[in-house]
């Protein structure tokens, strides 16, 4: 899952970022108005999370920027300003639903939980290749049925390759997935995650291969 973060206030917004990586969120930060608008032009997100008061304007009107161009990418709208018409008026704009600071991370991670389980964002619950199966609801991997262990990254390229799977999945595509924008990527980390996770899934004899296009990107196959 990648999530849009609009907060201006650091310390509130490196709270979030680190509780919502342990969750397999990559989270992706913007801290102006806009920001956001450049973020949600060029990358696809799951879900935004979205403070009103920023410092260049109200970020209500991200929601109706997304609204007016048919975007229906969740929005949570967390503020300090909960009274009851502003809570109305933001969800009459658009948004999904309204927090009010001061707030429980519990509850916002409920909150984010609930959105994604609207059908409108249901993927199919497990994706079968070979003998591997993917549960795209908790992201756990499986080969014939016992759970193959694995760190976040490897999980998030497997999860894109395997939604993808018989598809060549671009060096891009996949770095956009497992990477939020302001990490810094070594030239070769992305190689190193698809040859250890090749190694795990061939040691496991999961009936798949991920095969390498030069230059281009990757493809996750069942094996010959």
């Amino acid at each position: 899952m990648r999530l849009l973060l609009v907060e201006d206030e650091p310390q509130m917004a490196d709270a979030l970022a680190t509780a919502l990586h342990q969750y397999d969120i990559i989270v992706d930060h913007a801290l102006t108005l806009d920001f956001a608008r450049s973020a949600v032009a060029e990358h696809v997100h799951d879900m935004i999370v979205l403070d009103r008061q920023l410092p260049d304007g109200d970020g209500l009107e991200l929601i109706q920027h997304l609204r007016s161009i048919g975007a229906t990418v969740p929005v949570i709208v967390l503020t300090a300003r909960g009274s009851l018409a502003d809570r109305v008026n933001g969800l009459d704009l658009g948004a999904d639903d309204y927090l009010a600071k001061p707030f429980a991370l519990e509850e916002l991670l409920a909150r984010i939980r609930a959105l994604m389980r609207r059908p409108a964002n249901v993927a199919p619950m497990v994706a079968r290749l070979g003998r591997l199966e993917f549960s795209l609801d908790n992201r756990e991997a499986r080969i014939a049925g016992k759970v193959l262990n694995l760190p976040r990254r490897e999980l998030l390229v497997l999860e894109t390759l395997i939604r993808r799977q018989g598809r060549t999945v671009l060096r891009a595509a996949l770095e956009e997935a497992v990477y939020a924008f302001d990490d810094e990527i070594q030239s070769n980390a992305l190689d190193s995650h698809v040859s250890r996770l090749r190694r795990k899934l061939a040691d496991a004899q999961a009936g798949v291969e991920i095969h390498g296009i030069r230059g281009v990107g990757y493809l996750l196959r069942p094996v010959a």
